[in-house]
């Protein structure tokens, strides 16, 4: 290692004896001046009124923290009931009696979905709290209503496992009619506008329809004449192509059956499309 050497080095001795500075307030006026410059502070009344605009902002960060701190001891006290719940009866009972403000409801809602999807498996415990709270108030049934479309919209992100819990839950609220199938209008599928994760989201979710109401009872609900236009993305008719990929896609997943109708428009356009090129 090589050595250093202070031999040269001036140990300025002088500046071990403090000497007062005869114009001490002076120069730190100018310093005082120099740092306002710098900083964009012209006048002191700037200055104060920043300092009174700083107060205000701390005391909204310290609102907005404690409402954080709520909304975390609130989603901590969903989350230790869902698992020390036995059964969904005593979890939609316990959970019923936590407070929720009004417009907390998606926290709960979000909570139930999660815990859902942190399983390794689905659980029909998560089905059947998810069906008690959207018959319990209409803001938990939208709030539903909106996660189902949240998580379509971003089901991209999600692991294969966790694709198939969201897909098994909300089949569950739908085979009970406790959500909506209006929802089931945010689904187009066709080539374009599906992904292969919301290609097994939308597979798994009407195999598990199927389960539950038999291929009849799916048959009768997808053709239900007042709901047509809710059905009419997942069954397209606006062209030949997106026709044959719905068919080709449900006839994949063992649920050909419940296409005939929409095959029975492509025989009939296919048809008119040969009588004029004829």
């Amino acid at each position: 290692m090589r050595s250093l050497s202070f031999g040269e080095v001036d140990p300025e001795t002088s500046l071990d004896v403090f000497k007062p500075d005869p114009e001490f307030h002076q120069n730190e006026s100018k310093c005082q001046q120099l740092k306002r410059k710098i900083l964009g502070e012209e006048d002191t009344d700037e200055q104060e009124q920043e300092d009174d605009d700083d107060d205000d902002e701390g005391e909204e960060k310290i609102i907005q923290d404690h409402t954080e701190t709520d909304l975390v001891s609130l989603r901590r006290r969903i989350y230790l009931t869902i698992m020390s719940s036995l059964g969904f009866e005593e979890a939609g009972h316990k959970l019923s009696e936590i407070r929720v403000e009004p417009g907390q409801e998606m926290e709960l809602c979000v909570m139930i979905l999660g815990c859902c999807t942190e399983e390794r498996a689905y659980r029909s415990f998560y089905g059947h709290l998810a069906h008690r709270f959207c018959l319990k108030s209409e803001a938990h049934r939208e709030c539903f209503k909106n996660l189902f479309v949240q998580q379509y919209s971003t089901v991209h992100r999600l692991e294969t496992n966790k694709i198939r819990s969201v897909a098994m839950l909300f089949a569950h609220v739908l085979a009970t009619d406790a959500l909506p199938w209006h929802v089931l209008a945010n689904i187009r599928l066709t080539e374009e506008e599906t992904t292969c994760s919301s290609r097994i989201f939308v597979k798994i979710l009407f195999q598990e329809l199927s389960e539950q109401l038999g291929i009849m009872g799916l048959k009768e609900k997808l053709q239900d004449p007042t709901m047509e236009q809710t059905f009419e993305p997942i069954f397209p008719k606006d062209h030949p192509k997106n026709m044959r990929f719905s068919i080709n896609f449900f006839t994949s997943i063992g649920l050909g059956g419940i296409t005939g109708k929409l095959r029975q428009v492509l025989h009939h356009l296919l048809h008119l499309h040969q009588e004029d090129v004829d």
